[in-house]
């Protein structure tokens, strides 16, 4: 009876602990898989860029997808998998084209020379 009670006082004491574990959020990462290193480093950059530019890098890459991807278009990543139609693969694709087709223009200038 004693260990039942104890353990229900404990659940009771240490219910709100989930709520801060999700504020820590790369710290439990890092404890979880080992790698504190690579974890303090990636807060650190995000914590330089955010500082540096005044948004994150994940706003970065959200303004990033709306500048190449003004009409919100959609696309396949992978034409074999359905469900991966994104805003960003379609913004990913139109970059790549665009440095491809810079590519080809700079090789054609060099053969003519």
């Amino acid at each position: 009876m004693k260990k039942i009670f104890g353990l229900l006082t404990t659940l009771l004491l240490l219910n709100a602990c989930a709520e801060s574990i999700a504020l820590l959020g790369p710290t439990t990462t890092a404890a979880g898989s080992g790698n504190i290193a690579r974890s303090a480093f990636s807060s650190a950059v995000s914590f330089g860029i955010k500082k540096q530019t005044g948004m994150s890098p994940t706003e970065h890459a959200l303004s990033y997808v709306q500048e190449k991807n003004p009409e919100s278009k959609k696309e396949k990543c992978v034409s074999f998998l359905e469900s991966t139609n994104s805003e960003a693969c379609a913004a990913v694709k139109k970059s790549i084209i665009e440095t491809r087709e810079k590519i080809v223009q700079k090789s054609k200038i060099k053969l003519l020379k």
